[in-house]
């Protein structure tokens, strides 16, 4: 028999991969759906976390609004928003997802390291869960001339014009991290919740400008590309539900949830953001905007919360 008359495991794994993905976000999907209606008039935890995921959702459609009458963002402008969102997840990561992810697992009796441990864990999935998606989900980032600048190794075709089914999948997975956060912190009760929901609904205002510009500047027309940047933030409630479903059915999962959706921000910050903000040269402007939205999301955590 020849070596080639069975597929390959790598290529076949990785081709099979976005399928499988797709399999267990319709069954998440559908596990929600069925739990949401069982407790919703009971719990105020996934109540408030569709309500602030909405609120995210509405603050990306606001930020994609003003392409309808602008022709064009400067770059500099652009990168240091991009540094300011980058810096307000940052921020959030740390004050509003680790340290009390650290209480909670002393909360349960983890005392010393075992505390640090379980959420360095959680970290990590967390982190791992992001790069999985990242390379099975064939996405690319585009430039405001509309040019790609970076695509996975993955292929998608046949759908919509390439660039922009792409692009918009990347923004997909930039969201998704973003939802799981707002959820495990409306689904735990955590007494900041809203205030962290705020701030990141904050950061998707400029967030929902760069996307919509960028689709504009792609050949996308100006309708099209403020409908697409709007409904782009529509994974953040539905994220949010999800997580929130997850740790308030099992309540010794907070740790665990705090931390993962701490990892899952991390990467999107490392792998998405602070390299799209520096890819033009403008390390500067960018930095500057992350140290501003660190600062302002830290006050806003320890003044507000």
């Amino acid at each position: 028999m020849h070596d080639n008359a069975f597929p390959r495991g790598p290529s076949t794994l990785r081709r099979a991969t976005p399928f499988l993905l797709a399999l267990v976000a319709v069954l998440l999907a559908g596990w929600a759906v069925q739990a949401v209606l069982a407790r919703w008039d009971e719990d105020a935890g996934l109540r408030q976390a569709l309500r602030d995921g909405l609120m995210c959702a509405a603050a990306t459609a606001l930020g994609a609004l003003p392409v309808l009458g602008i022709r064009r963002l400067p770059q500099r402008l652009a990168d240091g928003l991009m540094g300011f969102g980058a810096g307000v997840m940052l921020a959030a990561t740390a004050f509003s997802l680790i340290v009390p992810g650290l209480q909670a697992a002393r909360d349960q009796g983890l005392a010393g390291i075992n505390a640090g441990l379980v959420v360095s864990v959680g970290i990590c999935l967390g982190v791992c869960l992001m790069l999985l998606m990242d390379r099975a989900v064939p996405h690319a980032h585009l430039d405001q001339q509309g040019h790609t600048t970076r695509q996975s190794s993955g292929q998608l075709s046949g759908w919509l014009p390439p660039q922009v089914m792409l692009f918009v999948l990347a923004i997909t997975l930039h969201n998704i991290p973003e939802g799981m956060a707002v959820g495990v912190a409306s689904g735990s009760g955590m007494d900041n919740a809203q205030t962290f929901s705020l701030a990141i609904a904050l950061q998707d205002i400029p967030e929902g400008l760069v996307i919509a510009l960028s689709l504009a500047t792609a050949g996308v027309s100006r309708g099209r590309a403020v409908l697409i940047g709007m409904l782009s933030g529509l994974v953040e409630p539905l994220g949010a539900l999800v997580a929130a479903l997850a740790v308030g059915t099992f309540s010794t999962l907070l740790p665990w949830g705090l931390a993962f959706a701490a990892g899952a921000m991390l990467f999107a910050v490392s792998h998405e953001v602070i390299p799209e903000s520096h890819r033009n040269g403008h390390e500067t402007s960018a930095t500057i905007g992350l140290t501003l939205g660190f600062c302002l999301m830290m006050v806003m955590d320890t003044g507000l919360g």
